[in-house]
């Protein structure tokens, strides 16, 4: 038992996102830019790489679910990008629609985009405190 509670946490596995057809979210997704690390249809599921982290973005098929056009009230999931507001063009020429244009956080910059199931993911850079972000040159 640790100081924290009855168990430690040590990190993400995966970010599961429901959709409602694999093959048409691993077609947006690698738009968006997301490689695929696996694929198992006979599972209905597909893993997209976060950079050279293990865990990723689970996409997981869901049997009726719908699509969901913004907005809404739902968990979002960032991840880091070296530049959000590049991201933000290269999803734009790719063809998936920033749900806004990027806007300023704490420590940078944030551009969101919704797939047709309504998860959101957000592109966030550390332009304003590099050193907590993963891209500081070390």
């Amino acid at each position: 038992m640790s100081a924290q509670g009855p168990y430690e946490v040590l990190g993400f596995d995966n970010v599961l996102l429901p959709v409602g057809d694999l093959g048409e979210a691993v077609g947006f997704y690698e738009r968006a830019g997301f490689p695929v690390a696996f694929r198992l249809d006979e599972a209905g599921i597909a893993l997209l790489r976060a950079g050279a982290e293990t865990p990723g973005l689970l996409l997981r098929a869901e049997e009726g679910f719908g699509r969901r056009p913004p907005p809404w009230p739902t968990a979002r999931v960032w991840l880091e990008v070296p530049d959000a507001r590049a991201a933000a063009g290269a999803l734009r020429a790719a063809g998936v629609a920033p749900l806004d244009e990027p806007f300023s956080v704490a420590t940078g910059w944030t551009v969101e985009f919704a797939d047709p199931w309504g998860n959101v993911v957000g592109l966030t850079d550390y332009s304003r405190r590099p050193e907590l972000g993963r891209t500081v040159a070390g």
